[in-house]
């Protein structure tokens, strides 16, 4: 790294994606420092939201790779199982149904997914970046103003600090400062609807089963935890979420078992719930000069899948790759033709989930009498063909396309 540098990359947000970008690209032998505006003692508290991820298990292999399987492996649970079914409220689950059943994968012993609690994730990356000198993480630090030139990025931080690197990547959120300050616009709307999660404890043992159902309102995700445990979530038109949210606990488990039923035995709330209103957004483009966008930064999707999250680890796993190819061709980290090859790898996958889910969730959230026999039939006829079972499941999994080293389990390490 050149004298005039403070790092080979800096990182604008330090949330699930920056973290995961700066282990990486510390894997590769690059100096990153991560500036995010967040306290850990907030976001590492247990109670800060009540959000599950679902990890595909190509990003969890990266995780693996990166040195966190010790930290994750004991909180993660397995999805072995996927039901995905029409329903409707009072009416119970279609007897049409996807049934997607990780024996039958290409790996079996690898499981369709894992459930992590967000909380669990935070602690192990935080403890994971702090043990690495290489990264300097800047915390609670923002951006609030940026300069670029031909050989670099300067950024003046809220305390009045400047620090210049090759490089800068925008992991900082929807609402990117690193996004608008270079000018990336964004397409997209917000939809009329919030997403209720939660977590219940229940009765009976879920199997590692995940389920989701499209009722007429939006899609309905019990996604089970380790132990007998499970995070809702349950998206709902504006209002009806508002009043869920401030019922009374014995009120909403009451709402609850009407669409969740009784296969899991008596339910209890654990913790708060919480609502997310749900957008779509993406940025017209990845890649500025000198500038990066990984993340919700560069897109935003409807959480139908769990896919959004898994989006973001993807970034990560290419970016870091093209940096550390680039560097080992002796270009520095900002590059265009590292930036370009980045944007050519990820962009189409981006736009196509994004726009897929959005499909998927106007085909299924409606009460059109024939739309729902159609996707019912539809549901059933894709679960009748085994190739084509076996294709969404490598899909859903993160494992299908041009997969990057970290994906695939690989170090980057020189």
């Amino acid at each position: 790294m050149s004298k005039s540098f403070d790092a080979d990359v800096i990182l604008g947000g330090g949330g699930l994606v920056g973290q995961t970008l700066a282990l990486a690209l510390d894997q590769a032998g690059l100096r990153v420092i991560v500036i995010d505006a967040s306290k850990s003692a907030e976001t590492l508290a247990p109670a800060f939201d009540g959000r599950a991820f679902a990890i595909a298990f190509a990003s969890y292999r990266m995780w693996r790779a990166l040195g966190l399987g010790a930290a994750l492996d004991e909180a993660a649970q397995p999805i072995r199982e996927i039901l995905v079914t029409d329903g409707k409220v009072r009416g119970g689950p279609s007897p049409l149904y996807l049934h997607f059943d990780g024996a039958e994968q290409d790996e079996p012993d690898e499981p369709l997914g894992l459930m992590l609690e967000a909380r669990h994730v935070r602690l192990a990356l935080d403890s994971a970046v702090k043990a690495r000198p290489s990264i300097e993480m800047i915390q609670p630090m923002s951006v609030s103003a940026l300069k670029r030139d031909a050989a670099g990025v300067s950024v003046t931080l809220a305390n009045g600090k400047s620090l210049r690197a090759p490089l800068l990547v925008g992991a900082d959120g929807r609402r990117s400062f690193v996004r608008g300050a270079v000018g990336i616009r964004t397409i997209g709307w917000d939809y009329p609807v919030t997403a209720i999660v939660a977590t219940i404890a229940h009765e009976k043992p879920h199997d590692g089963v995940a389920h989701e159902y499209f009722l007429p309102n939006g899609p309905f995700a019990i996604l089970p935890l380790k132990g007998e445990r499970a995070n809702i979530v349950w998206a709902e038109p504006r209002a009806a979420a508002e009043a869920l949210l401030a019922m009374s606990e014995a009120d909403f488990l009451a709402e609850l078992r009407l669409r969740f039923g009784d296969f899991l035995g008596r339910l209890s709330l654990e913790g708060p719930r919480f609502g997310y209103p749900l957008s779509l957004q993406l940025a017209e483009r990845m890649i500025d000069e000198r500038v990066a966008l990984a993340g919700d930064s560069a897109h935003g999707i409807h959480p139908l899948a769990g896919q959004g999250l898994n989006l973001g680890l993807k970034d990560c796993a290419a970016l870091a790759e093209c940096i550390a190819d680039g560097v080992g061709l002796g270009l520095d980290p900002g590059d265009v033709s590292i930036l370009e090859r980045y944007q050519r790898w990820r962009r189409f996958d981006n736009v196509t989930m994004a726009l897929g889910m959005e499909a998927f969730d106007k085909l299924f959230s409606n009460s059109i009498a024939p739309l729902r026999v159609a996707r019912r039939v539809g549901l059933a006829a894709v679960n009748a063909v085994g190739p084509a079972r076996r294709f969404f499941m490598k899909y859903a999994g993160g494992a299908a396309g041009d997969l990057p080293k970290l994906l695939r389990g690989e170090s980057l390490a020189v």
